[in-house]
């Protein structure tokens, strides 16, 4: 039989769970589905995982369908066990990934799909939930397409037109069809397993509908992969079963795994004492596992996730990790030592936990991915060692890498010892993590040696100078080494190679990331600029904004730091209508690098298990020597620099250089119409005659007669979004925009009489073709209508801009514009409703002081406006 290991990958409630269900059930492999909400699914066998209804744990079940032997593996599908799921990809041969009619390609979806790609491994596409209320198959697929990618292909349609989507993906697939008018599965199985098409199939797990499909799928388009015959094996996971035997599960990639037979990691070597071949909570023994065996060992006590085994040359280097880091708080009488060295099995089932002792605090240090995947942590230290503890306050989980190129020397020679190390320390790649590699002779120094150099390089986590955080994304070389053929050890160069490392970050241009994530919001046009805003003071970045329907797609990256916890912020702007998710986006570079180095408080000279300093040996006895000494004393026969300096901190870009990477005025003016003030044509005269054309300059000239005081303050108001901010004035423009124009106008007469400020009201007049920009003062005001090609925002953003430094400036427009004045740097921002408000009361106060001509009717009135505006509010 055709053998493969498939997985299910999907963002939580995509109804992965249940999908795996409905296949078991149809392949014949379970006699009655069972259902998450019952917490009887087949795979879900853990207590956690049936009473949150969520995959914690991945698990395989094995399968048949006719003539294909499956082994199923699911994976969790919530982001704080994203690096669960990730170590199960380096075993998938094929996998599905389940989309939800409902609620489409999610911005983890994506982070999947990349992730997939990342580990080359061909996939199925099932849109799950098509029975839900409002699905539109047209839609959901066309968002598949442009969001993963134009190479799937609908595999629910028929005849000519399904031949034809499929051909147009290869030109193997082409020549054939037009040779043949046909296709073979045969090849349409191989542009799949070439990941030049992506089946697409559509259905609901729960009603079984699809189902079928899918199976005939994967049995007609799926390849067998071939093995070497030289055994290898990858670890994925460490567990252990109901008695507390610990079980590593491996797929076998190469020849034969016999059970008593011996296996050797980098580091130990064991017998491997049993094979079980697992499907859901049941095994069965088997006495051998061939190549391409999904399968668990008992006997190894020293093997961990991503290890590979025997001749697998994989190298597992995880994508997504955790972002936050807690103190492990016991509860009273319990001795945090002992507490710590019996969390190995803990460790050893969830190794993203990194658990750690702190040495200067004398307290364990867990890292988590998320709030859910704490609680998990708290639940299983009480069931596995009956122990309650806490947690303290979370940390940002920060990484250090450098921004040029260095010589690192690490020397060690007290006496009978010898070893000096020169490594070249560069700059990688973000998100590559280490790279270590050797350009040095064997004439300058043995090969064993070197490969010696490049273990001791990779067995450490090796801290930076800034704020001791683990170093990334580097390219470490090495380019010239010195042994004595009597005296050097081993573990000579182990002590030398860490003091190279140390010695070139001390010289280095060194950089503090910070863990930033991926975030898709949906929110209607009132809450947009309010979202964005946020974002931007967040030092976050925005894509495009995206219509989709009645809602804005508002996605970008920002700091964990910043946008940790604002899920809840999102609800109250847009009043439980905006949805909000986040995926792991790797690290970037610290935004606020010169606090966060201050609150560490790191000395790196004070940090002696990780010292920059060598041991050169002087008059018969070993003598520490400086780091920046080093360059002098050393034997190697290098190029080297002249002068060294300290730990130089690199910050993050500014802001304001980053901010047009981010937005384009067509998105601006699509949020701007779907905001309900849509720029309209001004044809008609209520400029024309009731005011006198001043300037023809970029700005209106201010005269120091208007007002004596504040002569360098400005507040700019966007007419339009006032007036359909307004009620009075909206409902006014709906009959004649002129008439509310007019009103407007007399209105800011009035505030500007009360705040003593320059004021200038700009009317969007851009699409008014040949127009040019006109400037007119009205009472005591100024007017500008802008020219063609220009709206009022860039305009009021290019004056906020220019006179930057030169005025305090204010501007005036409605939530859906906020993140324009952003832009004008040093520019105050009042919401156009904010603006009604303050105009109110300073007219009521007015009221109190004098009799107006509408004297007790006008006060009553502004009283209610007032009420009304603040209980909408």
């Amino acid at each position: 039989m055709k053998n493969i290991v498939l997985g299910l990958l999907a963002h939580v409630d995509a109804g992965k769970t249940t999908l795996s269900e409905a296949l078991l059930y149809r392949s014949n492999t379970i006699r009655a589905m069972g259902r998450v909400d019952s917490q009887n699914a087949f795979l879900d066998s853990y207590e956690i995982e049936k009473e949150r209804g969520i995959t914690v744990f991945s698990k395989q079940a094995q399968m048949d369908y006719e003539d294909i032997h499956v082994t199923l593996v699911d994976t969790p599908g919530h982001v704080d066990f994203s690096a669960e799921m990730e170590r199960t990809l380096q075993i998938l041969d094929y996998a599905v990934l389940v989309i939800s009619g409902s609620d489409g390609v999610t911005g983890y979806t994506v982070t999947l799909w990349n992730l997939l790609k990342k580990y080359d491994i061909p996939v199925f596409i099932f849109v799950n939930k098509t029975d839900m209320a409002g699905f539109n198959k047209k839609v959901i697929f066309a968002e598949i397409r442009k969001r993963l990618s134009d190479s799937v292909v609908d595999f629910t349609l028929e005849g000519e037109s399904f031949l034809e989507e499929v051909a147009a993906n290869s030109e193997k697939l082409l020549e054939d069809y037009f040779e043949n008018g046909n296709l073979t599965d045969e090849a349409i199985a191989e542009a799949v397993a070439e990941k030049k098409l992506y089946p697409c199939f559509f259905g609901s797990a729960l009603r079984l509908e699809g189902i079928e499909k899918l199976l005939s799928g994967i049995r007609d388009y799926t390849v067998q992969k071939y093995y070497p015959d030289e055994f290898a094996a990858r670890i994925y996971k460490v567990t252990y079963d109901d008695r507390g035997e610990r079980l590593t599960f491996m797929k076998i990639t190469g020849g034969v795994l016999k059970s008593k037979s011996m296996i050797s990691g980098r580091e130990w070597e064991e017998k491997a004492n049993l094979i079980r071949i697992y499907s859901g909570s049941k095994y069965s023994l088997i006495n051998e596992a061939a190549a391409g065996c999904v399968c668990a060992v008992t006997g190894l006590s020293m093997s961990h996730a991503g290890e590979a085994l025997g001749g697998e040359l994989f190298s597992y280097k995880p994508t997504l990790e955790p972002v936050l880091s807690y103190t492990v708080i016991p509860e009273e009488n319990v001795n945090v030592y002992e507490l710590y060295n019996k969390l190995s099995r803990i460790s050893d089932e969830i190794p993203e936990l990194n658990l750690s002792w702190d040495e200067v605090h004398k307290s364990i240090i867990v890292s988590v991915m998320g709030e859910v995947q704490t609680e998990i942590f708290i639940r299983m230290v009480k069931e596995n060692l009956g122990v309650n503890v806490s947690l303290g306050p979370g940390k940002i989980i920060y990484h250090e890498t450098i921004a040029d190129t260095v010589i690192g020397v690490g020397h060690f020679e007290p006496l009978r010892h010898y070893a000096e190390v020169c490594l070249r320390l560069e700059p990688a790649k973000r998100g590559t993590g280490l790279a270590f590699s050797t350009e040095c002779s064997e004439d300058v120094l043995d090969r064993n040696w070197q490969r010696l150099i490049i273990q001791n390089l990779g067995e450490k986590n090796h801290k930076g100078v800034l704020i001791g955080a683990g170093i990334t994304d580097m390219k470490i070389t090495v380019i010239a080494g010195r042994a004595h053929s009597k005296h050097t050890e081993g573990g000579d160069f182990r002590k030398a190679v860490y003091r190279a490392v140390r010695q070139g970050l001390m010289q280095a241009e060194n950089v503090i990331l910070e863990p930033v994530y991926n975030f898709r919001i949906e929110a209607d046009a009132y809450s947009t600029g309010k979202i964005m805003t946020d974002i931007l003071n967040m030092q976050g970045q925005l894509n495009p904004v995206e219509v989709d329907w009645e809602m804005n797609i508002i996605s970008g990256t920002a700091p964990v730091a910043k946008l940790h916890g604002y899920a809840g912020k999102i609800a109250e702007i847009t009043h439980g209508k905006g949805t909000f998710s986040v995926s792991n986006g790797g690290y970037a570079p610290c935004h606020n690098t010169e606090e966060v180095i201050e609150s560490y408080g790191y000395d790196p000279l004070s940090d002696v298990k990780n010292t920059p300093d060598s041991v050169f040996c002087s008059h018969g006895s070993g003598i520490v020597v400086p780091w920046n000494e080093v360059f002098s004393h050393m034997h190697c026969e290098l190029e080297i620099p002249k002068q060294v300096e300290y730990a130089k901190p690199v910050n993050m870009l500014p802001l304001e250089n980053r901010i047009d990477e981010a937005l384009g005025t067509e998105e601006i003016d699509r949020i701007i119409a779907r905001s309900g003030s849509a720029n309209r044509d001004s044809k008609s005269s209520a400029h024309q005659g009731m005011y006198k054309k001043l300037h023809t300059s970029l700005y209106p000239k201010v005269k120091s007669v208007s007002v004596k005081k504040n002569l360098n303050k400005y507040t700019l108001v966007d007419g339009y979004n006032v007036i359909f901010a307004w009620e009075d004035l909206a409902e006014l423009a709906g009959t004649n925009i002129d008439a509310a124009r007019d009103k407007l106008l007399h209105y800011m007469c009035d505030y500007q009489a009360m705040i003593k400020e320059e004021l200038i009201v700009v009317f969007d007049a851009y699409r008014v073709k040949g127009r040019s920009t006109e400037f007119f003062d009205y009472n005591n005001i100024h007017v500008v209508y802008t020219k063609e090609a220009e709206t009022a925002d860039r305009y009021i953003e290019r004056f906020a801009y220019d006179n930057k430094g030169k005025y305090d400036i204010t501007v005036v427009t409605s939530d859906g514009l906020e993140q324009i004045i952003i832009r004008g740097e040093g520019a105050k921002l009042i919401s156009s409703r904010e603006l009604e408000k303050i105009f109110v009361k300073l007219r009521e106060n007015l009221i109190n002081e004098h009799t107006l001509q509408n004297g007790n009717t006008e006060k009553i009135y502004l009283k209610e406006l007032l009420e009304k505006i603040e209980t909408e509010e």
